[in-house]
């Protein structure tokens, strides 16, 4: 069978990080939603996603497709369900479709054509930005039994403090010395090739992936997931670091995303609780309004390619979009649009041949090429948001 992940209904509600990637390509827990899939199903997928994505993120069809919706998230129930579909057959939670069998030839898809299987069983789904931080602590522990089951941890070396060592898992190439693991409150997942640096301190759940790097004297709360090749440093709490990105100085992050590509200075700082203790709301792009989020934590929302200076201060519930880059004194507003370029004193625009300029030095410091594909993506991203810029 050929497996296929749609974006879906949720993919505009997802932004800003969504304007850069699938809905599949979200990071939650310790593998993204397209890796949780192919482990799950034991197959490769492609994506059915925007036009504009298409070319990095193509579609295959085959005779016989299952399209899957990535906004939820696998476990064993319902990848059983999946696995068994026939023609005209689709599984759905409440209102919303899951997976359903779609045929080469077929013209056009109509439910209730349809035999509809509803899916009885608890399921997490990604349909907002701050479910990627808030619901990480289930994902990460469902994903640390997914990669852990049936193999054997490396050693942890004596020098580690470790409580729970039972719910410690460190892969082949990892190093760690003199750190403190606090497994006690959920799993710590340490990648392949990673580091943990001396007098690090870290409360699960917690997952590092591949040769992502913790800097010395770090406190981390769970849940918290620093993604491959990113960095840290400083104090991080229930936050979700995508691949490629850095924070990793002092400075506080708490109930947060960052996508890739992105860097945040020494000193920097986000409030993830008003003052007055109330609920926080965030930017969303689909009402062009701020939104409630039901969450009395929640920090910033950062996408890709975007970057503050040192000492940058962040309200709580602040959205930053793609390719923007904020410095100076003072809190900047809690919307951010991509391609914004200034702080607290106001902003104009980051011209597209600068911002690539500052992709491709930094992209090429990890051995990865700022391309044309890469190009074409944020340029329609700049087109797509110039509305919410004000020179």
């Amino acid at each position: 069978m050929n497996y296929i992940l749609f974006d879906g209904p949720s993919r505009n509600a997802l932004l800003p990080f969504t304007f850069t990637r699938p809905v599949a390509d979200i990071l939650i827990g310790i593998l993204t939603i397209r890796q949780k899939w192919e482990m799950y199903l034991g197959s490769t997928t492609t994506t059915l996603t925007e036009e504009y994505l298409a070319d990095k993120y193509p579609m295959v069809e085959l005779e016989e497709n299952v399209m899957i919706n990535a906004s939820f998230l696998p476990n064993f129930e319902l990848v059983e369900l999946i696995s068994d579909l026939g023609v005209n057959q689709a599984i759905f939670k409440g209102e919303e479709v899951v997976a359903f069998y779609y045929g080469e030839n077929q013209e056009q898809i109509d439910f209730d054509d349809y035999e509809i299987i509803e899916f009885e069983y608890d399921i997490l789904s990604v349909n907002n930005p701050w479910d990627i931080f808030s619901k990480n602590d289930a994902a990460i522990r469902a994903d640390f039994e997914l990669l852990t089951e049936d193999r054997k941890s490396q050693p942890i070396p004596k020098s580690v403090n470790v409580i729970a060592p039972e719910n410690v898992f460190i892969e082949e190439g990892a190093v760690l010395e003199f750190v403190t693991l606090n497994a006690s409150s959920g799993p710590i997942y340490i990648g392949k090739d990673s580091e943990i640096m001396e007098n690090t301190v870290i409360r699960g759940p917690f997952a590092l992936g591949e040769k992502g790097i913790v800097k010395m004297g770090s406190k981390i709360y769970g849940a918290t997931t620093v993604g491959p090749a990113s960095r840290i440093g400083g104090e991080v709490k229930n936050s979700v670091i995508f691949a490629n990105s850095n924070k990793g100085h002092e400075g506080f992050l708490g109930d947060s995303v960052l996508g890739e590509w992105c860097n945040i200075g020494a000193d920097s700082n986000n409030s993830n609780l008003k003052n007055n203790y109330d609920e926080v709301k965030l930017w969303n792009y689909q009402t062009e309004s701020f939104t409630k989020t039901g969450l009395q934590f929640c920090g910033l929302m950062m996408g890709d390619h975007s970057k503050c200076g040192i000492n940058t201060m962040f309200n709580t519930g602040t959205v930053v979009g793609v390719s923007a880059n904020i410095f100076g004194t003072g809190f900047p507003r809690n919307f951010v649009p991509s391609f914004s370029w200034g702080g607290a004193s106001g902003f104009t625009t980051y011209m597209t041949k600068k911002a690539f300029e500052t992709a491709r030095i930094v992209m090429g410091r990890r051995g990865l090429e700022f391309n044309e594909q890469e190009a074409a993506i944020l340029e329609h991203v700049f087109e797509e948001t110039k509305k919410w810029r004000k020179d």
